[in-house]
């Protein structure tokens, strides 16, 4: 059974930063296409940054240049690195796994807010 404990969510205010992490378990982490997404309130759940097991690496427009998604396969962790917040970036922010085979889980997520 996959497990996500996400962590690093919080109040910010315009400017500062946040990291998050996901640490995973309950599959081989390794493997998966890892992706952070994000839902504000009454808006779609869109996808913020993935990164495969090779590291590739994508990013949303909206986040360029601003957020770095990264991972640690011996800690089986995830993480993102918010610099330059805004408050357009409040949401709710998920963990997500995904394989090739049609695999996918999601973490329970950790809310970022930033105000001022």
């Amino acid at each position: 059974q996959a497990q996500f404990v996400e962590s690093g969510g919080g109040l910010v205010q315009p400017g500062g930063s946040l990291r998050l992490s996901c640490a995973a378990s309950g599959f081989t982490f390794s493997s998966y296409v890892m992706s952070w997404y994000r839902q504000a309130p009454e808006k779609e759940r869109e996808l913020v940054a993935s990164i495969t097991s090779t590291d590739s690496r994508n990013y949303a427009d909206s986040v360029k240049g601003r957020f770095t998604i990264s991972r640690d396969n011996a800690k089986n962790t995830l993480y993102l690195q918010m610099n330059s917040l805004k408050p357009e970036d409040t949401a709710k922010y998920y963990c997500n796994a995904f394989h090739w085979s049609g695999e996918i889980y999601w973490g329970q997520g950790t809310q970022v807010t930033v105000s001022s």
